[in-house]
């Protein structure tokens, strides 16, 4: 990647000084921004022509496949199986979780999860937001995260708590988090646009965006405005897919729910959004509560048998009930063995007394 960014795009042919004053002005300062674009976006914002703007991705992209930051055109199956076996896998900390995952949350894809308020959504990804520090050799992906926050729900003091619960440096892990809060949904799309810059200024390895639609959905309201929202939603996932895939990061994020009251038998909860989230996201999971757990079922995956499996949300992050339950079933062993020691106790006490008593009533007799 750093030879492919070396290059300057001016290099590129048919990129002038003022045809680069456009591209700047419009927040592309790099061949890897140039390549995640599309030719709507630089027609509509820029001015270039439809012919123009077909050129410089073409261009661009063929020279981040010489430099072997993307993919070839064609390639082998045997190949992409070789390079899929070298991935990058991200722990969650839930063995259960990362098992369901075939060993954690991928770099160059889109993980969604989605669920009602309290289903874990946020939690995992405070969770993620420790262990995406971690190197390579401890699962993690050895890289800062941006956390692009949309209902207002991150919090800096659990992550502190996550970190001390786990033995880290709090002031480490809390500096190499980026936070963006964002206000409208016209905002949010500026920050998507810019991940780029964001990306390699901050050597990000992990974007989260907590929630995807929640701005969308406040502002859109009605069917009038629904082809309106659906499209900017589809420009906002579509960029994220190949931001992931370009610069080799992870991208998570969380999605709400609503009610479908036709469904008579079954859970009647599915994902907002409809398909345009559905259909861009790699691989979509269905969070909910099941009493102190919370269950999380795979729900569409290109690789991954469909399954489900419990986890629970505890002061280190997210755990597996087994720790939980170990925890509880010694707390009850100690606590059944002290019950029986006090009931021990005041048998013996009765049992005394009643001796007592008996002497002296032998004695009353005599």
């Amino acid at each position: 990647m750093s030879e492919a960014i070396e290059v300057d795009i001016s290099d590129l042919p048919g990129v002038g000084p003022a045809t680069r004053a456009k591209l700047e002005a419009g927040g592309i300062t790099t061949i890897l921004d140039l390549a995640a674009s599309t030719v709507n976006e630089l027609v509509d914002n820029l001015g270039l022509t439809d012919e123009t703007a077909h050129n410089l991705i073409f261009e661009s992209q063929r020279l981040l496949r010489e430099k072997g930051i993307l993919e070839k055109d064609l390639v082998s199956a045997q190949e992409l199986f070789d390079r899929r076996a070298q991935m990058v896998r991200c722990t969650t900390f839930s063995k259960n979780l990362d098992n369901l995952f075939l060993g954690g949350i991928e770099t160059q894809a889109v993980t969604e999860f989605y669920g009602e308020f309290g289903s874990g959504k946020t939690q995992i990804c405070h969770t993620l937001c420790i262990s995406a520090q971690l190197p390579v050799e401890e699962r993690g992906l050895a890289g800062g995260v941006l956390y692009i926050d949309t209902e207002s729900t991150f919090r800096p003091e659990r992550i502190a708590q996550i970190a001390k619960t786990r033995s880290m440096n709090t002031d480490t892990m809390l500096s190499n988090i980026h936070v963006a809060k964002v206000y409208n949904a016209s905002h949010l799309e500026l920050i998507i646009k810019a991940l780029g810059n964001l990306i390699q200024q901050n050597g990000i390895k992990l974007v989260v965006v907590d929630s995807i639609i929640s701005l969308h959905r406040a502002e859109f309201v009605g069917r009038g405005t629904l082809s309106e929202r659906q499209q900017k939603l589809n420009g906002i996932m579509h960029r994220l897919k190949r931001i992931a895939e370009i610069y080799n990061i992870a991208v998570v994020i969380t999605n709400q729910v609503q009610a479908s009251p036709d469904t008579f038998f079954g859970d009647p909860t599915k994902a907002a959004g409809g398909n345009i989230i559905g259909h861009a996201s790699t691989y979509r999971v269905y969070l909910r509560k099941a009493g102190q757990e919370r269950k999380a079922i795979m729900i569409d995956s290109p690789c991954h048998p469909y399954g489900d499996t419990n986890f629970m949300i505890t002061e280190g992050g997210i755990g597996d009930p087994e720790e939980s339950t170990k925890k509880s079933t010694a707390s009850w062993k100690s606590s059944k063995a002290a019950v029986a020691e006090k009931a021990e106790k005041s048998s013996s006490k009765k049992a005394s007394s009643k001796s007592d008593n008996e002497e002296e009533d032998s004695e009353a007799a005599e």
